[in-house]
């Protein structure tokens, strides 16, 4: 758990350098109707994205951890927002993977692009699940690449409250 945070607050030094707005990342709903990310980032709470897969087998394990994180701060201080990379071509099993882990945070889907996945900021996207965290104005101020929990995510954000 130590490296998790440690990975995160390294990442927060990298990303110090970047200063973008809520970024500007033109996806679709689990409907097919065209929303985009900055709809749910950098208005007054903090913003976990989640790029997550149907089939990958940490995002199955892990995705609970931001289900919990979700309900346990959005009505106060922060959302989860998910970003299915299984493209539109795969939009009913992404559909499913919402359904079976009765997901309670909207979810986007993106085609498996690495420039669509750019836009979220950060550096290159890897794979999945990446946890992007954005403050509530809007700002990237980490990126981890693989398993995250609710605690490292709390954590984070306390002691980036703590040390702006």
């Amino acid at each position: 758990m130590l490296q998790r945070i440690l990975a995160l607050l390294i990442l927060l030094l990298f990303s110090t350098a970047i200063h973008a707005a809520a970024p500007s990342v033109e996806l679709r709903d689990l409907d097919g109707r065209p929303r985009n990310a900055n709809e749910f980032i950098g208005h007054g709470k903090w913003t976990v994205v989640v790029a997550w897969a149907h089939d990958c087998l940490i995002c199955k394990r892990e995705i609970h951890e931001m289900a919990a994180f979700h309900v346990a701060h959005k009505d106060r201080d922060a959302i989860v927002l998910g970003v299915s990379i299984d493209g539109m071509d795969k939009l009913r099993e992404a559909r499913e993977f919402v359904a079976d882990h009765k997901l309670p945070f909207v979810n986007l889907i993106a085609e498996p692009e690495q420039e669509v996945m750019m836009a979220f900021g950060g550096g290159p996207f890897i794979g999945t699940p990446t946890y992007y965290i954005y403050d509530p104005s809007g700002k990237i101020v980490a990126r981890n690449v693989g398993p995250t929990s609710q605690h490292d995510v709390e954590k984070f954000i306390d002691g980036y409250n703590a040390n702006p």
